[in-house]
């Protein structure tokens, strides 16, 4: 872990001694002097390695600066995570939360330490392909558990609205994109009233995680399994296709998007995109998926408007990730795919 960790990035320096007393007071067996090194990589809420006593934990806050609204959830993060641990879902324990931005300067929680391994490469190189095809079959069954899971009985009854998810979503990515925009993108204009338009039939509700990716799973050190799903900022009540259509992106996408598009698949170990759905379909219980290339379109929407959220960080100049800039590019090309295939069904 520490591996993946660097000194403490200037705009996100804190009171290491006030955040030492926090702990010392409410996290259960902390003891000892702490140190704290940053996570490298993040768009949205930084990340850092923390250790004191021979323990390691991580801890997530809100960035410093201001934000766009309902942005930086970590409130949501502690509690989904809290409340998914305690039914044995791959997720790290949890801590405390502390709402109180007089200690480090911003909202922020401590969780435990997960070891394993990060792959960010959906071709996952370096494995063989009997490796690769357990990883996969991990990462479909982890999201069909998540999206079966008894989110009443879970106590998260009110972490989102029911039903109309698509439609929220599509409303609220075209808000988040406005308030970031730093250029006119045609293509985002022309999927912003299109998509509104076109709704799938039907709705269902689930626990939805929003950004269900290889990059956001930790793998056992050594064998081919989840061990952890971070990253919960996104996660809310939501429509599990919209989770799905996410995940598989990489499918519809080329090696300098880290994509499989260009890749031989059965030669890596890795399933083709209509088996793997058909895979999730049979252990979430569904049927067949109508209006999949909406799924896809939307999601390739709302990631446009994700990347233009980070471009706007960069142009104010909060931005966590070094390589920001680069992945606020992509609005765009990702708005340019979206309607790309929405026009091939006509």
């Amino acid at each position: 872990m520490i591996a993946q960790t660097a000194e403490i990035r200037e705009a996100h320096r804190f009171d290491v001694a006030a955040l030492e007393r926090y702990m010392r007071a409410h996290v259960e067996g902390f003891s000892g002097t702490l140190e704290v090194r940053q996570f490298r990589g993040g768009q949205s809420n930084p990340t850092y390695h923390v250790s004191a006593g021979g323990r390691e934990y991580v801890l997530r806050r809100k960035p410093p600066g201001k934000l766009l609204p309902s942005a930086h959830a970590v409130d949501r993060e502690y509690r989904v995570i809290t409340a998914l641990g305690k039914s044995g879902f791959p997720v790290p324990r949890t801590f405390a939360l502390c709402e109180d931005d007089s200690v480090i300067g911003t909202a922020f929680y401590v969780m435990d330490c997960v070891h394993g391994r990060i792959f960010t490469d959906p071709a996952i190189p370096g494995l063989t392909p009997r490796e690769r095809g357990a990883i996969y079959e991990s990462l479909i069954d982890v999201l069909a558990r998540l999206h079966t899971a008894d989110w009443q009985a879970l106590g998260l009854a009110d972490f989102g609205r029911p039903g109309n998810y698509f439609a929220r979503q599509i409303h609220r990515w075209t808000q988040q994109y406005r308030a970031s925009e730093t250029e006119k993108i045609e293509s985002m204009e022309r999927l912003i009233p299109w998509l509104p338009e076109h709704l799938p039939a039907g709705d269902e509700t689930t626990l939805v995680h929003g950004d269900f990716r290889l990059g956001n799973v930790i793998i056992h050190p050594t064998e081919p399994r989840i061990v952890a799903v971070l990253d919960w900022e996104l996660s809310t009540l939501g429509h599990p296709l919209a989770d799905l259509a996410y995940f598989c992106l990489p499918y519809r996408f080329t090696r300098e998007w880290e994509g499989l598009a260009d890749k031989d698949l059965s030669e890596l170990g890795i399933p083709g995109e209509a088996d793997y759905v058909a895979d999730y379909c049979r252990r979430a219980g569904r049927g067949a998926i109508a209006d999949w290339e909406f799924c896809l379109a939307f999601a390739m929407f709302r990631l446009a408007a994700i990347a233009q959220g980070i471009m706007g960080r960069v142009v104010a100049g909060t931005a966590n990730d070094p390589n920001a800039e680069e992945r606020g590019r992509r609005a765009r090309p990702l708005a340019d795919s979206g309607w790309a295939l929405i026009a091939s069904r006509a």
